[in-house]
């Protein structure tokens, strides 16, 4: 038997100024991207922002059904535009931020099992790390890659 431990680093802010601005610009598209989500079931609006390799930020919101669980979460929904509207653009960095009915989280939300693995597929076809950042209102964490949101990423399924 080996006894073994997964670490992940990461970077944690206190508050939006002390970021660079390319992700200050980001957290800024996220809140902002908050403001298209339909939640009218869990009142829990969700906002995402992509930037693309290219500069472009693409925004998604979570959309809810009644029909539970056709809706989507904010995260697949830019990242899903993005790769239908902008193949073969990679991806650079996700910003994600939560909230129930107009306050944000105080402690950042973190992605669904479903997205963050849709996040480790794109960080796969890509090539190139997927940073992400959670934003909440008391701290927001940076993760240089989805490895270090989702350890033992399934990739079984290599596509040749």
């Amino acid at each position: 038997m080996t006894d073994r431990r997964i670490t992940i680093d990461y970077i944690e802010y206190s508050a939006v100024g002390e970021m660079e601005p390319g992700d200050r610009e980001l957290v800024a598209a996220a809140l902002e991207a908050r403001e298209g989500s339909y939640s009218p079931y869990s009142k829990f609006r969700v906002g995402a922002a992509l930037r693309l390799a290219d500069g472009t930020i693409v925004k998604g919101a979570n959309q809810e059904n009644v029909a539970y669980p056709s809706g989507l979460c904010a995260e697949r929904t830019a990242m899903f535009w993005a790769g239908a509207n902008r193949p073969g653009v990679a991806f650079d960095t996700l910003a994600i931020v939560g909230g129930n009915g107009e306050e944000v989280c105080e402690m950042p939300a973190a992605p669904c099992g479903a997205c963050r693995q849709v996040m480790a597929e794109y960080q796969r076809l890509y090539d190139r790390p997927l940073k992400i950042i959670l934003i909440g209102t008391h701290a927001i964490y940076k993760f240089s890659k989805v490895d270090d949101i989702l350890p033992l990423i399934f990739d079984s399924l290599k596509v040749e």
